[in-house]
């Protein structure tokens, strides 16, 4: 890539990212963050040349002291290799394909996706519902539910956080090691309940401390939150599942030509 090129990217991407100066996060690591989602996403595919600190600082208006910060900081985790005199170039290689899941999926689909990945149990407790919870179950708040926090992996790499909220006193008994080789789902059917249906949101989000850890990316990076709430033939919600995954690990994908209901859940 030559400079032209390489000086056109950048104005490209400092187009689309604007930085907010005067914000808690700083301007270097505004950039590193952008520069960092462009090599994920695959826009500065591997082995592609990365703009020098000059064009960095004109593009992005900083100075070139703030603009080699940004490229330190890619080298540091592993996106970019710098050689003096040979510029900065990306070594940064996809792990993994990411795992496409067609949004209108029944609940077979669902369970076959729980089975094709990895659980670690972190905690299955019962105690008093929040608010919230209470009110999605159709509890009174304060009423006992069981809660159960997993992280599902595939192929050795965390994908997403699931913690989902059962209702007690519907028959289903399972230990932490059920979990870790079973669905939720396949409990709940092999326990004789019949899965009507769902409602599912699906939203954008930030990950907090404890997510960023559990998933293994930093503080604050984009996660997709999906919330299912199941219901039971009879319409009465039995189970709360809130899953929040990592953005650059899972897709979910709308076949406009069907009519499913479920989102596939790792769950």
């Amino acid at each position: 890539m030559n400079t032209e090129k390489r000086a056109a990217t950048g104005a490209n991407a400092e187009q689309r990212h604007q930085l907010a100066r005067g914000a808690a996060i700083p301007l270097y690591h505004q950039i590193y963050l952008t520069l960092r989602d462009e090599i994920s996403r695959g826009a500065r595919p591997f082995g592609s040349a990365m703009p020098t600190e000059m064009e960095l600082g004109e593009s992005y208006h900083v100075s070139r002291i703030t603009a080699r910060r940004a490229l330190d900081e890619l080298a540091v985790r592993g996106y970019v290799e710098r050689r003096r005199r040979l510029g900065t170039r990306v070594i940064y290689r996809e792990p993994h394909k990411p795992i496409e899941a067609p949004i209108n999926q029944a609940v077979e689909s669902l369970i076959e996706f729980g089975q094709n990945t990895a659980v670690k149990v972190i905690e299955v407790t019962t105690g008093p519902a929040d608010e919230t919870i209470a009110e999605k179950l159709g509890l009174s708040e304060g009423e006992p539910a069981i809660r159960a926090v997993r992280v599902r992996s595939a192929k050795g790499q965390p994908l997403g956080v699931i913690i989902s909220h059962l209702r007690t006193g519907l028959g289903v008994r399972f230990t932490p090691e059920d979990l870790t080789g079973t669905p939720l789902l396949s409990l709940l059917r092999d326990a004789g309940m019949h899965i009507g249906g769902a409602v599912q949101t699906i939203e954008a989000m930030n990950a907090d401390p404890e997510m960023a850890t559990l998933l293994k990316i930093e503080p604050r990076a984009a996660v997709l939150h999906v919330e299912r709430l199941v219901e039971n033939d009879r319409g009465e919600t039995v189970l709360v599942t809130n899953a929040y995954y990592r953005a650059d690990r899972y897709r979910l994908t709308l076949d406009m030509h069907e009519t499913g209901q479920f989102t596939p859940q790792f769950g």
